[in-house]
């Protein structure tokens, strides 16, 4: 029975061993595929994306202001809340993307209508508010005040894409056009 116990811990304890190098393994692994599929590069690796990146580098959310300052994909198109929320719709999301790029026709799509139905779904308002703090700031026009205190008061079910509809990609439904158009 004695020489039974120190195998049975051994046992054990590479059983830990392994147990928290497999974690480790996981945690880091996680947050490499995390950072790595954050970019606009990998966003773009599937073809039904590739003018929407043209269309987002060409706006100021792409980098066309005086900061130089260009959001990633995910800094608009996932919720900026909780890190378990963030991940679950990124996963989420992208399993639908990689679905989406498998099984859609980009040059037949209809992207005007998705964009009108479904806008308000792939574009978080916790992610424009992330940036932009002060909606009713010095210099905004009456009625950007007015619907932006709204907004802030509750008194609207309105998104911020409802009245921003392609502000971070210029140009989006022509871009798209253009680029399946080469294609034909």
């Amino acid at each position: 029975m004695s020489t039974r116990a120190p195998k049975s811990r051994k046992t054990w304890l590479l059983g830990v061993i392994f147990g928290i190098l497999c974690a480790l393994v996981v945690v880091l692994a996680s947050g490499f595929m995390v950072e790595t599929t954050n970019t606009d590069e990998f966003c773009a690796r599937c073809h039904v994306m590739k003018p929407f990146r043209q269309a987002w580098q060409d706006s100021i959310h792409g980098g066309k202001n005086r900061q130089g300052f260009a959001a990633q994909c995910v800094d608009c198109h996932l919720p900026h809340g909780n890190f378990v929320e963030y991940l679950v719709t990124k996963a989420i999301t992208g399993t639908g993307d990689v679905i989406a790029n498998l099984s859609i026709d980009g040059k037949t799509f209809d992207w005007a209508a998705n964009a009108e139905k479904n806008r308000p779904d792939f574009t978080y308002d916790s992610a424009c508010r992330h940036c932009h703090h002060n909606l009713t700031g010095p210099g905004l026009p009456r009625g950007g005040f007015l619907a932006h205190r709204a907004y802030l008061r509750g008194e609207t079910d309105k998104h911020c894409s409802t009245c921003h509809p392609h502000v971070g990609h210029k140009d989006m439904l022509q871009t798209v056009e253009r680029f399946y158009q080469r294609q034909r």
